[in-house]
């Protein structure tokens, strides 16, 4: 049969690499483009099959109409988030493939690294001996040792999360949807008011959806400790950015880790040194000293990328031969 052709958005060289390695073993062709998939850019997608995009790209209900008419039969995603995907929308008219576990120990690894980061204040130290300033005053950390730590999904990123802190002695509360994964990875299972109210250090390793949206609000921060620190390696919609901000001019937040960002979608992944960022709130945060930003790069490992390449391609292969979609995601 004629291989399935692949139209593939927002490339960037290392996927290009990953991608082209992986697909020796399929011969699929594909064809890269630098821009994002949007309303203005889908006519790029006719006479392909299937359209492979990332996080960053919005799949709204018009977009997949747009899919649709062009004869698009497959949206693979190569993240694990699904969020950005109008699902009802999609529903009889594409499938819809993702890469649910890729590397959970890479995205756990960066959070941990953030939050020892901040805590020791390596990037001001960094900077400091870059200027030949080898002074440790305003760079006083504490132990992690002793301290509680508050995580947001049992998941297989946050149980490992999980078992990294523990092995730090640290005590690890966590809150998830189902209690028994809690108990699965070794935590204490606490609600999310306790898990607020006792933890030193709270990261967010749980999907977004509408009911989760913001959970990180005033009045969550108000049941924290003064001082907590927050990292967040999930989706930026479960932090209200504004709240955090306020949080963060009080001194009720200590330090934020944040690898995404509610509105990154115009700026991460992309090269803005010599411009300027024009979203008020996220240049704010720029300028806090005790805020560590990183560009969605929690899952950026080689062995993540070789499973996302893998992952995605053989979903495209089931396909293309009507076998079941193991990784398949529809609307509830």
């Amino acid at each position: 049969m004629t291989p399935f052709k692949i139209a593939f958005f927002d490339t960037k060289r290392y996927d290009k690499e990953f991608f082209q390695a992986a697909n020796r073993e399929y011969n699929f062709e594909i064809k890269y483009f630098d821009s994002h998939l949007t309303k203005d850019t889908a006519i790029l997608a006719q006479g392909f099959s299937v359209v492979c995009v990332f996080v960053n790209d919005q799949i709204d209900a018009p977009l997949i109409e747009i899919l649709h008419r062009l004869g698009i039969k497959l949206i693979a995603l190569r993240c694990a988030g699904y969020n950005n995907v109008d699902l009802p929308a999609a529903q009889d008219k594409i499938s819809v493939v993702r890469v649910p576990d890729y590397s959970p120990y890479a995205v756990a690894e960066h959070a941990v690294g953030m939050m020892m980061t901040l805590n020791r204040k390596l990037h001001l130290a960094y900077h400091r001996t870059r200027d030949n300033n080898f002074s440790i005053a305003g760079l006083l950390g504490f132990d992690m040792h002793g301290k509680t730590a508050g995580i947001i999904g049992a998941g297989h990123i946050g149980r490992i999360v999980i078992q990294i802190l523990k092995g730090l002695g640290m005590r690890v509360l966590s809150y998830d949807i189902d209690p028994a994964l809690v108990k699965e990875a070794g935590a204490e299972y606490a609600d999310l008011d306790a898990l607020f109210e006792k933890s030193d250090i709270i990261s967010l390793h749980c999907p977004l959806t509408p009911q989760n949206h913001h959970m990180i609000n005033n009045t969550a921060l108000a049941k924290m400790k003064k001082g907590v620190m927050l990292i967040n390696t999930g989706r930026g919609g479960l932090i209200d950015t504004s709240d955090l901000l306020e949080n963060l001019k009080n001194q009720k937040i200590g330090a934020a880790g944040l690898d995404v960002y509610e509105e990154e979608s115009g700026y991460f992944y992309e090269d803005f040194s010599h411009s300027f960022i024009s979203d008020d709130l996220l240049a704010r945060l720029l300028t806090f000293p005790n805020v560590l930003v990183t560009s969605h790069q929690a899952f950026f490992t080689r062995e993540a990328l070789q499973n996302i390449a893998k992952t995605t391609l053989r979903s495209i292969f089931d396909f293309s031969q009507d076998k079941p979609l193991q990784n398949e995601v529809k609307s509830v």
